[in-house]
């Protein structure tokens, strides 16, 4: 039903065009002529407006459009808006509808989204409350798949450089699935037929459903914590086919980051063939099926056995090979002469040795005599020298030398001792005290010490010392200036 301002007046005749218009004015609100206005409230306006679009939009409305300035408030809200080549709506997505996303919005995206427009008052706009949104050409579940893919593999997860090598012989092993699933049966067959000396280990975990990533993620935490009383080889961490919502669980990053960072090595084995999960690329090795999975994990006991029937046949093939070359070199060695005369040896050391004297004492004869003749020749040399005759000319030119350094050091102090002298006259017919010979006398203040040279220098009453020739003084008082 209309609201009672926007109904027309009834006229029982078609009017003028002009009064028409007047009449059009009226029904908006406007006074006509002679006639005072009516006057609103925002509020009513705002609330004029709500009511507007409410009798006007359907209660549900799906968009499609864009995503543009994309926020999430602290509080969980998120607040974007949606624009095509021609508009653009402000919308408006609670924290409670967001939590149900698989996939994370993001700007330039094309999203079909289902909600309601509403009046927000407080800004005096309207816009769109988005209560749900869906990629536009691919599904939600595939779209959160390759986002999540692409952003683990941008921090490094999938790179073979993390990946730990499964141990050649496992002995005990881990099994984490569902115990009601037929994983568990098929990845315990194919162990037990190719590896029957293993212990098994089984962690039962829900596989699909909300909340099995975090209880996945939490049981590959828990055995990596016991694995010191554990002692596990290698996980498998699995689940037989299903949907992409079925094995969403392993898509989680909650799954992918426990993997991770697993100190056991682990292998995936999710789903049949097809089927590619995140945990199938963080993991140490991917299991197309969990029956695959027992496979990658053990070796075949056949094979194992085979291998060490061939390496026992090589190891006493190359010993009795080993056996037979010694015999052969102790049988040559045994005919050795050594063996036959075995004082033989000592007999030909003794006899180096008594050459080895006989050599040493002809080597000392031949030292001393060379040392004989060096010395009758050095000797000849120091008689044809005549070291005496020597020794009186160095020592009658050693004594010349000596009376040239007397006379010279004579001269050289006789000289020094005439300058000091002079110099001594210069100095002390410089000094006052000579000039007190000639009748002169110092007067000093007693008291200050000081040369008295104007009568500034004394006061009344002082005292005053005057030194006369040979160190004669005199004291007198000041009594007159």
């Amino acid at each position: 039903m209309k609201d009672s301002l926007f109904e027309e007046p009834k006229e029982t005749n078609p009017p003028p065009a002009s009064t028409a218009r007047l009449d059009s004015a009226s029904s908006r609100g406007w006074a006509k002529r002679g006639e005072q206005a009516r006057i609103y409230t925002v509020s009513q306006i705002t609330s004029l407006i709500k009511v507007s679009l409410e009798d006007a939009l359907p209660g549900q409305l799906t968009i499609t459009g864009q995503i543009s300035g994309f926020k999430r408030h602290s509080s969980g809200h998120c607040y974007f808006d949606l624009k095509d080549e021609n508009a653009i709506i402000p919308c408006v997505m609670w924290g409670s509808d967001f939590a149900k996303l698989k996939f994370k919005p993001e700007n330039g995206l094309a999203i079909l989204a289902k909600g309601h427009i509403d009046v927000y008052a407080p800004a005096g706009k309207y816009q769109f409350y988005a209560e749900s949104m869906t990629p536009a050409g691919v599904g939600a579940l595939q779209l959160a798949f390759e986002q999540m893919r692409n952003r683990l593999e941008a921090e490094g997860l999938f790179k073979e450089e993390h990946k730990k090598p499964l141990p050649k012989f496992p002995f005990r092993i881990g099994i984490l699935t569902s115990e009601s699933g037929a994983a568990l049966h098929d990845i315990v067959d194919s162990i037990r037929n190719r590896w029957p000396v293993a212990k098994l280990f089984f962690y039962d975990v829900p596989v699909q459903g909300e909340g099995a990533a975090e209880k996945i993620a939490a049981a590959i935490k828990d055995v990596n914590k016991r694995n010191t009383s554990l002692k596990l080889d290698v996980i498998i961490v699995g689940r037989g086919g299903g949907s992409m919502e079925d094995l969403w669980a392993f898509n989680e990053e909650a799954v992918a980051r426990a993997i991770f960072n697993s100190k056991i090595p682990i292998i995936s084995a999710v789903g049949h063939e097809v089927d590619f999960t995140i945990a199938d690329f963080v993991a140490d090795a991917r299991a197309s099926t969990p029956t695959k999975a027992g496979m990658i994990a053990v070796p075949d006991i056949k094979e194992v056995l085979q291998q060490i029937d061939s390496a026992n046949n090589r190891i006493k093939a190359n010993a009795e090979s080993a056996i037979k070359l010694s015999a052969q070199r102790l049988k040559t060695i045994l005919a050795a002469a050594v063996f036959r005369n075995p004082l033989i040896i000592i007999q030909n050391r003794g006899q180096i040795l008594d050459e080895f004297e006989n050599n040493l004492a002809e080597s000392a004869k031949s030292f001393v005599l060379n040392i004989r003749k060096l010395l009758q020749i050095y000797f000849e040399k120091i008689l044809k020298i005549e070291p005496h005759r020597l020794m009186a000319d160095k020592k009658i030119s050693l004594n010349n030398l000596q009376n040239r350094l007397t006379q010279k050091t004579s001269g050289l102090l006789a000289s020094v001792k005439l300058q000091i002298e002079t110099q001594a006259g210069k100095l002390s017919a410089c000094s006052p005290k000579s000039i007190l010979n000639r009748g002169y006398s110092i007067a000093k203040n007693a008291i200050t010490g000081k040369v008295v040279i104007s009568p500034a220098d004394v006061s009344i009453g002082d005292l005053i010392t005057t030194e006369l020739a040979n160190e004669n003084t005199i004291e007198s008082k000041v009594t007159k200036k």
